[in-house]
């Protein structure tokens, strides 16, 4: 028998090479998903500001849009007044 080690989840296989089957496997022993309980409430607690501020900010942004929407479609219109070619695209068929 001879050990192999797996390349995927990292744990031992022992493989026998006349049966060319795997005997036994062992798993290799994880780490704990966090080691300071503290530090992650305190993260824990830093998210919860995190998510307002970003709340806030697309807030802001959507009480805004009504404004940057008006003003884009006065300019627009303000070009299309100067030109009654502007926007207009040849169509395939007109040519």
């Amino acid at each position: 028998m001879f050990e192999v080690s797996c390349p995927c989840c990292k744990s031992t296989l022992k493989i026998d090479e006349k049966l060319r089957a795997v005997i036994s496997h062992t798993e290799p022993e994880k780490k704990p998903a966090f080691e300071d309980l503290a530090a992650e409430v305190q993260k824990l607690k830093g998210a919860a500001g995190r998510r307002e501020e970003a709340f806030e900010k697309s807030f802001q942004a959507e009480k805004n849009q009504g404004q940057v929407l008006n003003r884009k479609f006065d300019e627009l219109f303000k070009q299309a007044k100067e030109d009654p070619n502007f926007g207009k695209k040849p169509r395939d068929i007109d040519l």
